[in-house]
């Protein structure tokens, strides 16, 4: 278990060589996002992907939700993307909105018990970001224990995860500290499975369909 600061005035390029060369090998690292801190493995490795929610205490029965850090590799994963995703990836990305969208039948990975659809999102922190791009996505799940609180500083997810996780990355205070909003856009109309750094209300406005309508859909 290492620990590196990507804050500035520190070397963040090797600390993202590292985290990169880790995820490679099939290990986990701990990243800063902008809304809570994450914990990433190599999208495509079963077996990471294993490690990973063996880390934080559950099953497949709640996937790895999959950070993106372009619209390019979004794209790919999720084939033709439906209007309503579309809509509000325009208006929130990078940021905290994830979104559950169809995932193209090209796309071969075991994220756990996901129904043909992927959770999507962009962060907007630029310590995710290019670790992004260095690596392409990467299965990312919000740096906690399962039922614990989500870490929002390198301090409290040394703390839950541990020596389950290689190389922690240490962006500091997470910006937001709110895990993001979640809107599932396979159905019709939209449904809000968690509200978060994105309000009800904001989701609404963009998607043209009222807020109670979208809660409701959720229950």
């Amino acid at each position: 278990m290492t620990t590196y600061t990507c804050k500035p005035g520190h070397d963040r390029a090797a600390a993202l060589s590292a985290a990169a060369a880790a995820l490679a090998a099939g290990q986990l690292v701990v990243t800063p996002t902008d809304t809570v801190y994450g914990i990433a493995c190599d999208a495509f490795s079963p077996a990471a992907v294993a490690a990973l929610l063996a880390a934080k205490h559950r099953g497949p029965d709640m996937p790895v939700p999959v950070l993106v850090g372009s619209w390019q590799a979004a794209e790919d994963i999720a084939g033709e993307l439906p209007a309503a995703a579309l809509t509000l990836m325009k208006a929130y990305w990078p940021g905290g909105l994830s979104v559950v969208v169809p995932q193209a039948r090209s796309v071969e990975w075991d994220l756990g018990e996901t129904a043909e659809s992927v959770m999507l999102r962009m962060p907007l922190n630029a310590v995710a970001v290019d670790l992004l791009r260095r690596t392409g996505p990467l299965g990312v799940s919000s740096a906690n224990i399962t039922g614990h609180p989500p870490a929002t500083s390198i301090d409290q997810a040394e703390e839950q995860l541990g020596e389950s996780v290689a190389i922690y990355l240490d962006g500091g205070p997470a910006d937001i500290g709110t895990a993001s909003t979640i809107v599932d856009v396979t159905c019709d109309p939209p449904r809000i499975i968690r509200e978060g750094a994105i309000t009800a209300d904001d989701i609404a406005r963009v998607v043209g369909v009222p807020a109670t309508v979208l809660l409701r859909s959720a229950a």
